[in-house]
């Protein structure tokens, strides 16, 4: 018999350095969900690439149990890697503070496309080099 849907909520954490401190114990507290158990799993399944951000949807039941999807990483993280810089520009449009190129762009569309609402590649890339201009990377070639 199937389980009976009772929500869903979305996460953002360091890969494989998930802890029971906020956000992880608020969100699966108050919906009474075993915070530990999701902290275990999350933290075997992204072992490998620890230090990265990634978005998690977590599924959860009646019965208290749940399920979860790792997705991709943001597009802006990963255009700030490739970059290499820290943090985007504050002011995008007057200050540019880093370089990518369209190869490296279409790289970033190949590791997102599973997560982006467009068919064709040439569409995932055009999606990043968007993202790239409103962190302030400017896109070369």
């Amino acid at each position: 018999m199937a389980k009976k849907l009772a929500g869903t909520f979305k996460l953002q954490l360091n890969a494989g350095e998930a802890t029971m401190a906020p956000p992880v114990g608020p969100a699966f507290g108050q919906r009474g969900l075993n915070g530990m158990e999701f902290v275990k799993q999350f933290n075997a399944k992204t072992a490998k690439q620890k230090g990265t951000i990634l978005p998690v949807l977590v599924t959860f039941f009646t019965d208290k149990s749940f399920t979860f999807i790792v997705k991709s990483p943001p597009a802006s993280i990963l255009l700030l890697q490739a970059a290499g810089i820290k943090k985007g520009s504050a002011e995008s449009n007057k200050t540019k503070v880093g370089n990518v190129t369209v190869k490296q762009c279409e790289e970033i569309a190949k590791i997102k496309m599973e997560d982006l609402n467009c068919d064709t590649i040439e569409s995932g890339i055009e999606m990043v080099k968007g993202t790239a201009r409103s962190v302030g990377i400017v896109v070369e070639g």
